[in-house]
């Protein structure tokens, strides 16, 4: 492990959540395209994340990339039914939010302002944190639910499935809201433990 653990020098570390752009650069050495195999281009699934620092360290083991990349791309993407992508991404946020994870959130609040058209809510969130008022009770319960969600698992209850239906979440879209949360709980602890954000976009 000694021989691919690296040490970046940056002169500065983002500090503060951003909706702008920032990277992310890892603490163990990622691989280089010269080295994969077809196994590791199936465990990248999109050939295009050979480009980033961050998957090119997570194909040292490509069948956990697989499975992660496919759960990803269904929990954010599959959006013909459930949640729209923009409940999805404030999820994802929140649970960011909570975690520290400043890349991530990052990330996901563009995603979030993009499909919403509501960039002053989203960074109220990052600014203020997650007891903001995000000007709906539909968001504030989906901000809620994740922040409990990833404060404590095996807390999260029926209370908080009920906050969800009063606001017009069905079975399906609070099933969404679950899932963006709890993928991003272990989204964040992959990249907080594996590396620190950078000012320009290297993942």
């Amino acid at each position: 492990m000694s021989e691919i653990a690296i040490h970046p020098e940056l002169e500065y570390r983002p500090s503060v959540f951003t909706q702008a752009e920032i990277g992310w650069t890892p603490w163990l050495a990622p691989l280089v395209e010269e080295e994969l195999t077809d196994r590791h281009w199936a465990g990248l699934v999109d050939p295009s994340r050979a480009k980033s620092a961050y998957f090119m360290l997570l194909v040292r083991d490509p069948e956990i990339l697989e499975a992660r990349t496919k759960t990803d791309k269904d929990i954010f993407y599959n959006t013909t039914a459930g949640l729209p992508r923009a409940d999805r991404e404030l999820s994802a946020t929140a649970a960011s939010r909570v975690n520290g994870c400043i890349f991530c959130a990052s990330v996901h609040s563009r995603f979030a302002s993009h499909y919403s058209k509501r960039t002053s809510d989203v960074q109220r969130l990052l600014d203020e944190g997650t007891d903001a008022d995000l000007g709906s009770r539909r968001w504030n319960a989906i901000v809620d639910a994740s922040v409990a969600l990833t404060a404590t698992p095996s807390a999260f209850n029926e209370e908080e499935i009920a906050r969800l239906r009063s606001e017009g979440l069905n079975d399906l879209e609070i099933a969404d809201a679950i899932h963006g949360a709890a993928f991003f709980n272990w989204a964040n602890r992959l990249m907080l433990s594996l590396g620190e954000p950078t000012p320009a976009a290297e993942a």
